[in-house]
């Protein structure tokens, strides 16, 4: 008998062990020189496009849309398979060596001269040999594996970073609340090495500039596994999409059923106890009451053990208000796309601005057009430590107040509106200030991208802790793969945009507003249009956060402030 209790308390030893900031460390670890992979080869890729395979700006852009949004949609795929059968672990493993084989055949483009239109010295790429259909299935095909990679490893590293903590304690609420901001700072950290150091390299070799980021993320493969004796491993509590189904059609054949506004305990619910596993019991609320129908008991619903007979038929309390978390959802999640369009928008053509612009810093060195960006990314690793460690902590002693995550995005929203703005102001200035003799500043672009990068700090992180807190854990893979799946969104709606102005802005007598020469063109049209888009969309924003009903239990917000957020 003590050797058996000998064994357990060696178990929970070992188990107790597990998780915590140590595991922490190698996730964000694998996280960071995985991004450093991906992000060095996407951060001057539509450079890449123009220069090297010879495109137009607007079907460079088209592309890098396409393969953006597709990169983006993908993690909904993988949330999928990650939460209904493999678990996250498997799903990040798997999808690495999908990644780094996406990257070896996108460098294989730059380094064999079969893989990409031979070279051309015309000032005007348009006019240069076009890629053949060889070459442009090459080049999609490792896009294509790189998409796969992103599929499984956004929507699974920050829930299984999410996983090394014990949310049941306050402690482990802080590390979580902490967790994100660290993450994205170290995201900010891979941005600015990659839109510096990386895009430097490309400028002197592509095959050098390709083949770093590879290297890297096979880097990021090896120091994954190293970590696995220290991860807190979460079982797959299968497909979430057929319990969502599942409540769904049981509502609807219990739609004739009459319920009370109010639970006055005249109506039975199926409420038993939560998986093993599961951390949060959801309590039944009052929103969206046609659903409660699915968790009524009526006659011959239960068998004799008090399981539901019909799984179609019957369902829990707690299923029911894990669809209500995604309904409520849905509407704060659709309010975001467009501050990222304004983003991607943004990212997009400033590279082309730049170009035209004087990018000179002293006699002999002259910025990369693709780095000019990282004052977004510079911005947001000023403004997050301070927000983390001064503001935060300094609003609750002095007022014992807060932001909320809802008011974070909007704030965030407003930052966008101001960027587009400016940048429209910039552009205006650039094309009716320069000569041939004389060109603008880059450094003009600062304020629209310093704004830009406050947006991020509020929104973007604002909605990823939103989207992880506001659902339950087994279904933290599909919640956080709404983040991405609203970058595939703005995608595919900018690309749209651009596609159409570019197509119907212009006349005869009359440049199109996106031209390829940005002098004969409006580009700042185009800026002025999406921050109009900006103002509709905080309206509707501010509609629907007003609206929104958080999920019950504790959050971020409801911690007592006695220090600043986990010290590393």
């Amino acid at each position: 008998m003590e050797v058996v209790d000998d064994s357990m308390n060696r178990k929970f030893l070992q188990e107790k062990k597990r998780g915590g900031w140590r595991a922490i460390t190698f996730i964000l670890g694998n996280e960071t020189l995985e991004k450093l992979g991906s992000i060095g080869v996407s951060a001057n890729f539509m450079l890449y496009l123009r220069n090297v395979f010879h495109m137009e700006p607007v079907e460079a852009s088209n592309v890098y849309y396409l393969w953006m949004g597709l990169t983006n949609f993908a993690p909904l795929l993988g949330a999928l398979i990650s939460d209904a059968y493999i678990g996250r672990f498997k799903t990040i493993a798997y999808a690495s060596f999908f990644a780094l084989l996406g990257l070896m055949t996108v460098t294989l483009t730059a380094c064999m001269p079969q893989l990409h239109p031979p070279p051309c010295n015309n000032p005007h790429p348009d006019e240069c040999d076009d890629p053949n259909k060889l070459q442009l299935g090459i080049l999609f095909l490792g896009l294509g594996f790189l998409s796969i990679g992103s599929g499984g490893i956004r929507p699974c590293s920050i829930p299984f970073g999410v996983d090394q903590f014990d949310q049941r304690t306050e402690q482990g609420l802080k590390g979580m609340a902490s967790f994100f901001n660290w993450y994205y700072l170290t995201l900010t950290v891979v941005l600015i090495f990659s839109h510096t150091v990386v895009v430097y390299l490309q400028t002197v070799s592509w095959i050098i500039g390709f083949s770093i980021p590879t290297g890297l993320m096979a880097c990021a493969v090896v120091m994954f596994f190293v970590g696995t004796r220290f991860y807190v491993y979460v079982k797959p509590e299968g497909s979430v999409f057929s319990g969502i189904a599942r409540v769904i059609v049981a509502a609807r054949k219990k739609r004739n059923l009459e319920i009370p506004a109010v639970d006055d305990g005249t109506v039975e619910y199926y409420d038993p106890p939560v998986k093993p596993g599961v951390l949060s019991k959801l309590p039944l609320t009052s929103q969206f009451k046609f659903l409660d129908k699915g968790a009524v008991i009526t006659e011959g619903d239960l068998t004799s053990e008090g399981a539901p007979a019909h799984k179609w038929r019957l369902c829990s309390v707690q299923e029911v208000e894990e669809v209500k978390c995604l309904i409520r959802v849905v509407p704060i999640w659709s309010a975001g796309i467009i501050s990222i369009v304004a983003m991607s928008t943004q990212a997009t053509f400033i590279v082309f601005q730049a170009m035209k612009m004087d990018r000179h810093m002293g006699p002999h060195f002259e910025i990369p057009a693709a780095s000019v960006v990282v004052i977004s990314y510079i911005t947001i690793g000023i403004w997050l430590p301070i927000y983390d460690r001064l503001l935060v902590p300094s609003l609750w002693r002095i007022r014992e107040f807060r932001f909320t995550l809802l008011q974070r995005m909007g704030i965030g929203i407003i930052f966008a509106i101001l960027s587009m703005f400016t940048a429209g102001f910039v552009e205006g200035v650039r094309r009716t200030r320069d000569t041939a003799v004389t060109q603008t500043s880059v450094f003009w672009l600062a304020v629209p991208l310093i704004l830009m990068g406050l947006c991020e700090s509020f929104n973007f992180i604002g909605q990823i802790e939103f989207f992880n807190s506001q659902f339950p854990e087994h279904m933290r893979s599909i919640a956080n793969s709404l983040f991405p799946l609203s970058f595939a969104a703005a995608n595919y709606l900018s690309s749209l945009l651009v596609t159409t102005v570019h197509k119907f802005s212009g006349t005869k007598d009359q440049p199109d507003w996106l031209n390829k020469d940005l002098d004969k063109g409006k580009l700042d049209y185009y800026y002025y249009m999406i921050a109009g888009l900006g103002v509709v969309n905080l309206v509707y924003f501010w509609y629907c956060a007003r609206n929104y009903q958080y999920k019950a239990g504790p959050q971020s917000e409801d911690i007592k402030e006695e220090k600043p957020f986990l010290d590393i």
